[in-house]
């Protein structure tokens, strides 16, 4: 995968890595890491730009968090409900658990919709809670760009420092998105324990 993604982006430049971005929004497996601190090191030898890498690959992320999001709308919460309600004893949960989430995304969605952006895998999968709980566009839109701009000028400036050595921004970063996934795992199984416990109560 990393030859295609290399070879992408040589041969279509800001367009390859706009579109490779977008890919990677939709299907988090694809590393963004890689595509932003190579586009970062290709500055250092083309004739990119790295601030132009930086708005193309922006570009690509909220076009791909927007189709995301999109799915979100096509999922609304009554259909989340009546699988809570033929499963939700499993985890102990019931709508109104649901209502409760809803209510909190409304309340805090925008900062989570902005601080996900810098957690990998969930900076994807975001966009489809926000969907459902049919935050505003606008919102969405404003939050995703600010929170991908940062994450990606960090990389492409991170790729571009390292020249020749950028695989090894690739390699910190990989231990950076095994943590976080870790973290988050834990914190779901806490939620999960949280809510169980508190239906027993």
């Amino acid at each position: 995968m990393q030859d295609w993604i290399i070879n992408t982006m040589d041969q279509y430049g800001y367009f390859g890595i706009a579109l490779l971005i977008a890919i990677e929004n939709i299907f988090p497996p694809i590393p963004s890491e890689l595509i932003l601190t190579f586009g970062g090191f290709m500055t250092t030898y083309t004739a990119l730009n790295r601030w132009i890498v930086v708005l193309f690959a922006t570009f690509g992320s909220v076009l791909g968090a927007g189709v995301l999001y999109s799915i979100g709308l096509l999922l609304p919460v009554e259909r989340l409900e009546l699988l809570v309600d033929r499963w939700g004893h499993v985890l102990g949960l019931k709508k109104t658990d649901i209502k409760r989430a809803e209510g909190w995304f409304e309340k805090k969605g925008t900062s989570a919709i902005f601080f996900c952006r810098f957690i990998p895998l969930i900076r994807s999968l975001i966009s489809i809670p926000a969907g459902m709980a049919k935050m505003h566009m606008g919102k969405f839109l404003l939050y995703t760009t600010l929170g991908t701009f940062i994450w990606n000028i960090v990389l492409v400036f991170l790729g571009a420092y390292a020249g020749s050595k950028w695989s090894t921004i690739v390699h910190y970063m990989d231990l950076y998105s095994n943590v976080s996934v870790a973290i988050m795992a834990v914190i779901g199984v806490g939620i999960i324990i949280w809510f169980v416990k508190k239906r027993k109560s």
